[in-house]
């Protein structure tokens, strides 16, 4: 069995759940973008210009572009930023102290068309369903003297 997050830790949780929320739906949005860039150079053979000779964004032949390639931004976008969204997700998983196929497909969030929406929305709701359940947990528990508990007093 999994050791449980401790209530000392949930601070960082929640932060880490904030964090990870904000760069699953970056991820996801350049994600998405990165697949219309896709289909656009290998199906339709044109590339996205932005700034060029044809206007402030116009759809090129593949190889042509004269100004500011937009295709290769979204894709060295997307590409830093899951690094970013990884390191979001390793902070949940060690917070959490969860299973090493949790983080994996928390990873995939950000390769598979979707899914870090599927996947975020699943996890934040089991994060915060079990953190309101451990500080309620935390609060009916006589013998916690902690902050969850306010009704014990420390000692001096």
């Amino acid at each position: 069995m999994p050791l449980a997050p401790k209530p000392s830790t949930f601070p960082r949780i929640r932060s880490a759940r904030t964090f990870y929320t904000v760069t699953a739906y970056i991820t996801g949005v350049l994600l998405l973008l990165l697949v219309i860039e896709m289909l656009l150079k290998y199906v339709g053979k044109v590339e996205i210009e932005l700034g060029g000779p044809f206007g402030f964004l116009a759809l090129v032949p593949e190889g042509t572009t004269t100004a500011f390639n937009l295709s290769i931004g979204i894709l060295t976008v997307h590409g830093w930023f899951y690094v970013v969204y990884l390191i979001g997700c390793y902070r949940v998983w060690t917070l959490m102290r969860w299973s090493m196929g949790r983080f994996l497909l928390l990873a995939a969030g950000g390769v598979l068309p979707f899914l870090s929406f599927i996947v975020e929305r699943r996890t934040a709701r089991e994060i915060d369903s079990y953190l309101a359940a451990r500080e309620a947990e935390l609060a009916n528990d006589p013998a916690t003297p902690s902050a969850a508990n306010p009704s014990v007093e420390a000692s001096h």
